[in-house]
């Protein structure tokens, strides 16, 4: 058990890290990821679509037309572009759903009450989280949901399973396909533990859950993105549809929309890349990069590192000089005052299977 933010966190289980990565790649994991914030957004008066537009004033993604029983991927921003924290948006009926990460959600919360003042904003503090990864997990959530087998990437529904009314999205943290299931919390250990009877079941730490988004090319907030970085440096610009891009129906409206809209059109000095180091040892956060073995040129570090089980080979993620992020660039990193050669690699290093 480890700290994370100012929870106790399990970081592995008896298995180890290595064998619950390859777990939840061939079979099914489960991870309890309840630290995470879960937020109700309604208008306070008026229907969905007035909260959507409402959530726009924070977001660059087209909340308005995400359709009922759909989730989203977006970013809170701040005045200079930079990412306050990055959330999943589900339209359910008349609400919005945001899923928020656990060391943000107290000032996510706070914006969300400060800036929204025409929406009921109601932390759903009663309420855990389940996520259910890996190609066997509609197989196991099957068994207490029978109709999550209609869900495709991305769905939400409310379900219920095994007695409890929960909201679930067919969607995760690991390249695979899978689910997170927002159970009442009085309902949670009962409900984890049917899962784990499942054979194809088994319980999957905080390790793994690094090594897994790591290798699905997936950012961590704080690590590989801040209040520092832009969506567009990050390579996240899918996720701003053109709706509120420059000549978009709802152009602009959100936080530091200039600096990234302008990054859209003329681009940006240096951008989230895959890196594969040479050798067995992992390279890890904040390791400077260079062009050459000097150490003289520097043009990047790198954000996450980890050795990748799929891969049988170090992974990592950093940012570097867009003069040096083409696919299959050599580069070096320094790893205790060595310097590793590392190849630029197009994003994810394993390809997600999820169920579209």
């Amino acid at each position: 058990m480890v700290p994370f933010a100012g929870y106790a966190m399990p970081l592995q289980y008896a298995d180890g890290i290595m064998a619950e990565h390859r777990h939840v790649r061939e079979h099914a994991g489960l991870f309890d990821v309840s630290h995470m914030g879960q937020v109700r957004l309604l208008a306070r008066s008026g229907g969905v679509e007035e909260t959507a537009l409402a959530l726009e004033r924070l977001v660059p993604a087209d909340i308005l037309s995400l359709k009922n029983g759909r989730q989203r991927y977006t970013q809170f921003t701040n005045a200079q572009g930079g990412i306050l924290d990055d959330l999943m948006v589900a339209r359910l009926d008349d609400a919005l759903i945001l899923v928020v990460n656990a060391a943000c959600k107290a000032q996510d919360i706070e914006l969300l009450q400060n800036e929204l003042g025409e929406c009921l904003v109601e932390p759903l503090e009663e309420r855990a989280l389940l996520a259910l990864q890996g190609p066997e997990a509609e197989l196991a959530l099957a068994t207490l949901a029978p109709d999550v087998k209609e869900m495709a990437f991305m769905d939400v529904r409310e379900l219920d399973v095994d007695g409890a009314s929960c909201v679930i999205s067919r969607s995760g943290y690991t390249g695979e396909d899978g689910f997170e299931i927002s159970v009442p919390a009085m309902d949670a250990s009962r409900i984890a533990r049917a899962l784990l009877k499942h054979p194809s079941v088994k319980p999957i730490g905080l390790g793994a859950r690094d090594s897994l988004r790591l290798e699905a090319g997936l950012c961590l907030y704080g690590a590989d993105i801040d209040e520092n970085t832009t969506p567009v440096e990050a390579a996240l610009e899918w996720s701003i549809q053109k709706t509120r891009r420059k000549g978009g129906k709802r152009e602009g409206g959100f936080p530091g929309a200039d600096v990234i809209l302008g990054q859209l059109e003329n681009g940006v000095t240096h951008r989230r890349v895959g890196l594969l180091p040479e050798g067995r040892a992992p390279v890890r956060h904040d390791a400077p990069l260079y062009a050459d073995a000097t150490f003289e040129d520097s043009i990047g570090r790198v954000t996450s590192g980890a050795f990748g089980p799929t891969l049988e080979a170090p992974v990592a993620m950093g940012y570097v000089a867009v003069s040096h992020a083409a696919p299959d660039t050599a580069l070096f990193a320094e790893l205790r005052g060595r310097a590793v050669p590392a190849t630029v690699k197009a994003l994810p290093f394993v390809p997600a299977r999820f169920k579209r």
